[in-house]
């Protein structure tokens, strides 16, 4: 009895939050143009996991189109004529990833498990965005290896929940540069409305990834379904993945939608697997071909978006044991 009890309370404190944060979404103004702010948390302990991608976190700003500064002309004039320029905005970014062998309690890990890896970075990018269609151009830069700090990062996220520490971290790969640049295309194939509203829509996309970090070409399906769907073409991740909107344009008071996705990946080089560039590392066989599959759910309030998604990779090396799955929890805010 005491342990239903206890259950009731927690659902009750539950909705109530829940009711709450409905209702303070619902009494802000919308805004016509505003500066978007999203915050991306990636980490398998959201299943029990402590193995291979095991964390990412990103904060973006994408600057109000209002500003002059909005976009940098630079980059605007290199783009080719193909890339839409209806409505461009800029958006820059700061993560950290990090990646573990499955047996972190081991001083020297098995040869055969994925190697310690960080990666601290910053991008530039630019969204251009057309009629049923969304460009995007990213330019990434970074550091791999020590210098990326997530040895001391992970460290610091055990020592406050009380976990054991990783053993390994002295094993990671070597200090390097990174640079990626990526492009990535979306185009809406079906919409759906009823009464007005958008319900329904579906969207292809296809890209790639060019730099020492990745090399990589990739193509996908994203579905979503609800109410109030933004104009958007869904919650963002942490590259590489199925590609998403950092710009937030709520299009109602309120929305709610379910959103699936699946994205296959033909890749040629990952340096988190294949080992660092220039000086000898560990490194895992990795294979070619990798896929993922998401589902979730998002809120869409009119200055805030939260979602969250549960994320299947299959195996990115021939020696990990199974797929891979992690959640992404993203907050977007319109300020």
């Amino acid at each position: 009895m005491a342990l239903r009890t206890g259950w009731r309370l927690r659902y009750a404190r539950a909705a109530r939050a829940g009711a709450t944060l409905v209702l303070f979404g619902l009494s802000l103004p919308v805004p016509a143009r505003a500066d978007v702010y999203n915050v991306i948390f990636e980490n398998d302990l959201f299943y029990r996991r402590d193995r291979d991608y095991t964390n990412g976190i990103e904060f973006n700003w994408s600057p109000s189109s209002d500003r002059d500064t909005a976009h940098p002309a630079w980059l605007t004039r290199s783009l080719p004529a193909l890339f839409a320029r209806d409505d461009l905005r800029a958006s820059y970014s700061l993560g950290q990833m990090m990646f573990t062998p499955e047996d972190t309690k081991a001083s020297d890990p098995p040869s055969d498990m994925r190697p310690y890896a960080g990666y601290l970075y910053g991008a530039i990018a630019l969204t251009g965005r057309a009629q049923g269609r969304e460009d995007q151009l990213r330019i990434q830069l970074g550091m791999i290896g020590p210098a990326s700090l997530a040895a001391d990062s992970q460290d610091l996220v055990h020592r406050i929940r009380g976990f054991d520490l990783p053993q390994g971290w002295h094993t990671q790969l070597r200090d390097e540069p990174g640079l990626v640049i990526s492009y990535r295309r979306m185009n809406a194939l079906a919409s759906l409305d009823s009464h007005g509203e958008h319900i329904f829509d579906l969207a292809a996309n296809y890209g790639g990834a060019l730099g020492n970090v990745f090399d990589y070409v990739d193509a996908g399906l994203t579905a979503r379904l609800g109410f109030g769907l933004p104009d958007d073409s869904g919650p963002p991740q942490i590259d590489p993945s199925r590609p998403g909107s950092r710009i937030y344009q709520p299009q109602t008071e309120f929305g709610a939608y379910l959103f699936a996705g699946i994205q296959a990946r033909a890749v040629a080089r990952n340096l988190f697997l294949d080992g660092n560039s220039f000086q000898s590392s560990r490194s895992v066989p990795k294979e070619i071909l990798v896929g993922d599959v998401s589902a979730g759910a998002a809120l869409a309030f009119k200055r805030f978006r939260l979602s969250f998604m549960h994320v299947f990779r299959s195996r990115e090396y021939r020696t990990q044991n199974g797929f891979d799955e992690f959640g992404t929890l993203t907050l977007s805010l319109n300020l």
